[in-house]
């Protein structure tokens, strides 16, 4: 029988594999579309789910071994996004696709590497809010996090 991480990782990748399906059928002009939600080009949104891999792996990874949770305010998060939008407002399909497998399958692998202990730890990603656990983080944050954008993405697109 396989592990939660193993489950959980399944999970995540079939929304990796989804995100990658959408990336990869969109046209030069709809990567110029702009999303409702983010306000941001497509290209750009798809670019923030690729990098985003990197940054809440370490966050699992940080928590899973025991080290408690980053604290981060909202206005980071906030601060950082609007960064990276400006940063990546001209990047390509082709980097954008390609950064996303990369990211996506190191972060598989953090949750694949997680033990049914792990997974029960907790402690607070974002400052004011509650401690969540590893499981809700991967749940909640990670697989969320590029199903919430693929969404937008879609809707921008029409499709």
């Amino acid at each position: 029988m396989a592990g939660r991480g193993e489950v959980l990782a399944k999970q995540y990748e079939a929304k990796v594999q989804e995100a990658t399906t959408v990336f990869e059928k969109l046209s030069d002009a709809d990567w110029k579309k702009v999303t409702t939600a983010e306000k941001w080009p497509v290209g750009v949104t798809a670019h923030h789910i690729a990098s985003s891999h990197a940054g809440l792996s370490g966050v699992l990874k940080m928590l899973g071994d025991g080290k408690g949770g980053p604290g981060i305010q909202m206005d980071m998060i906030h601060a950082g996004n609007a960064k990276h939008a400006q940063e990546f407002a001209n990047c390509t399909k082709a980097d954008t696709v390609a950064l996303h497998k990369k990211n996506a399958a190191a972060a598989a692998g953090v949750v694949r590497g997680l033990s049914d202990a792990d997974l029960g730890r907790s402690g607070t990603v974002l400052t004011g809010m509650p401690a969540m656990s590893v499981e809700q983080i991967v749940t909640n944050i990670l697989i969320n996090h590029v199903d919430e954008h693929v969404r937008n993405i879609k809707t921008a697109v029409g499709k």
